[in-house]
């Protein structure tokens, strides 16, 4: 069997910021010209969409034969190329990579003994170290302190400093004990939720128990900003996994403003306090704080992301928070702009990252809601498209009501004859024929049976009463809030009112 092409060079370009990829090829073009192969070969991979080996090839040597070594000798040089390049760029803008030059200039400069050039080099880590609360690098500081002092036979430092470094590396020490309890204690919750409903009830209890630590109990004892973020962290994700999003709320502030009262941390580290306020947006739509939400959405959209990563996340927490807005107000405009702005902005980004029910279901409730049925259809055609196994499979059987809806409302009455048959098997075969899919179904039956202007109007309001009592019922009335407010769709009918004019009507009785 022929080997598989490795695709780990591709990977590795497509992962790099736009600000790397700079350096690179500054840095590749100083030193062997623009035009080598090495940078030809970067170029052609940048413009792949998808790793093609054969394209690759072609690109680089044309028709001329090629030895299958040489060119993979020119990937892999190429790799470690852009290895030592990213570790340079890195040793510029992370901390960690400045400390780590200090430290093995101290130990440069140790072996040739040059210890007061030591000395300096150890003050200026220790200076870097003790603003980022680096203390593994801390410990080393003490350690070649004390090294130095041995090597030049200085008994009096000894004798002077000796009590107040043990203190500090006592100190450290415990710091790094408690940091990480906290990071494990996060860690071990953020399983349990993720694993979901335990099958004996008992998820609940699991969840009390792995906070009833002392850790959570006693603030006091997060003595170090690493360890107070952790703390906040895992009261913010507990208090939501128990529902209690007042807390969730608070927290969350608590825990942005923590991190913005020492911004140089997310000059090294932005991801946690993208999250943080994805959590606030999240708390304040729950809460009815929509000001605060539009405020938190702003901010979110002008952190400065540190690499593809950040940028995903803000891209992605940025417009689903947006749309879930734009629904609940019933400003399907605002939301469609928004809509073309994403799928624009999406294009630099894993197309398959997007490829989730979730998305689709966006993309087809803020184009039926701006009354763009041609586009809610088509997004709706590629969410039923996706492989049954996705995430979220409840919202694979609700697309099947919602593509009955997004037909009657495009008149295609013969299409839905056959429609409503495989929706129906489709539903009772998977077992989700409940209430508000059955209704449903028999309401477009009816409907394009022809009825009278009357008998539809009837119709309406019977289906109207029955969806209202379904809306209040705790085993449907996640179909109503989180799939689809098809009674917000009965009543636009009923008073002949567009769809988003009724949601809207309705959030703003609510304010």
């Amino acid at each position: 069997m022929p080997k598989v092409p490795s695709n780990k060079l591709y990977r590795l370009i497509h992962s790099l910021s736009g600000p790397e990829k700079r350096y690179f090829k500054v840095a590749a073009g100083g030193q062997m010209g623009k035009d080598n192969k090495y940078l030809l070969l970067f170029d052609a991979i940048e413009q792949q969409p998808e790793f093609d080996d054969e394209a690759l090839k072609l690109r680089i040597y044309g028709t001329a034969e090629i030895q299958s070594r040489k060119y993979s000798e020119l990937k892999a040089y190429l790799y470690e190329m852009l290895l030592k390049s990213l570790q340079s760029y890195d040793e510029k803008t992370s901390v960690a990579y400045r400390l780590k030059h200090h430290l093995l200039s101290v130990r440069v400069l140790f072996r040739r003994s040059l210890f007061q050039d030591c000395q300096e080099q150890l003050q200026k880590a220790r200076k870097l170290a003790e603003k980022y609360e680096q203390f593994q690098a801390l410990l080393e500081i003490l350690e070649w302190e004390k090294q130095i002092a041995y090597t030049r036979s200085d008994i009096d430092f000894l004798d002077r400093e000796l009590q107040r470094i043990e203190t500090e590396e006592q100190r450290l020490q415990q710091q790094l004990q408690t940091i990480a309890a906290y990071r494990n204690t996060f860690f071990r919750l953020l399983v349990r939720i993720r694993k979901g409903p335990s099958r004996n009830g008992e998820a609940a209890g699991e969840l009390h128990k792995i906070i009833d630590t002392p850790l959570l109990k006693e603030p006091e004892l997060a003595d170090s900003h690493q360890a107070r973020i952790l703390y906040y962290r895992t009261l913010t994700v507990f208090q939501y996994a128990q529902g209690n999003i007042q807390l969730f709320y608070e927290y969350s502030k608590e825990l942005i403003k923590l991190m913005e009262h020492k911004p140089h941390y997310l000059k090294e580290d932005a991801s946690e306090y993208i999250s943080a306020i994805s959590n606030l947006i999240v708390a304040c739509g729950r809460l009815g704080k929509y000001d605060e939400l539009k405020r938190m959405l702003e901010k979110l959209r002008k952190v400065r992301p540190l690499n593809q990563d950040d940028e995903l996340k803000i891209h992605r927490q940025f417009y689903q928070n947006k749309f879930s807005l734009c629904i609940t107000t019933g400003d399907f405009k605002e939301g469609y702009h928004a809509l073309n702005a994403h799928l624009k902005e999406v294009q630099q980004f894993d197309q398959a990252l997007f490829r989730r029910s979730s998305f689709y279901h966006f993309y087809f409730y803020i184009s039926f809601g701006a009354g763009a049925y041609d586009d809610a259809l088509q997004y709706l055609n590629e969410w039923l498209d996706l492989n049954s196994t996705v995430e979220r499979q409840y919202l694979q059987s609700a697309a099947r009501i919602l593509n009955l809806i997004v037909h009657f409302e495009l008149g295609n009455y013969e299409l839905l004859e056959s429609l409503i048959r495989s929706t129906y098997r489709f539903l009772k075969k998977r077992g989700q024929l409940q209430e508000v899919e059955r209704l449903t179904i028999a309401f477009i039956r009816q409907a394009v049976e022809a009825p009278s202007k009357r008998e539809l109007r009837e119709a309406y309001a019977s289906l109207k009463a029955e969806f209202e009592d379904l809306s209040q019922q705790p085993q449907t009335k996640a179909f109503f809030t989180q799939v689809f407010d098809i009674l917000a769709w009965v009543e636009s009918k009923i008073e002949q009112k567009p769809f988003a004019e009724v949601i809207k009507a309705r959030f703003e009785s609510r304010i």
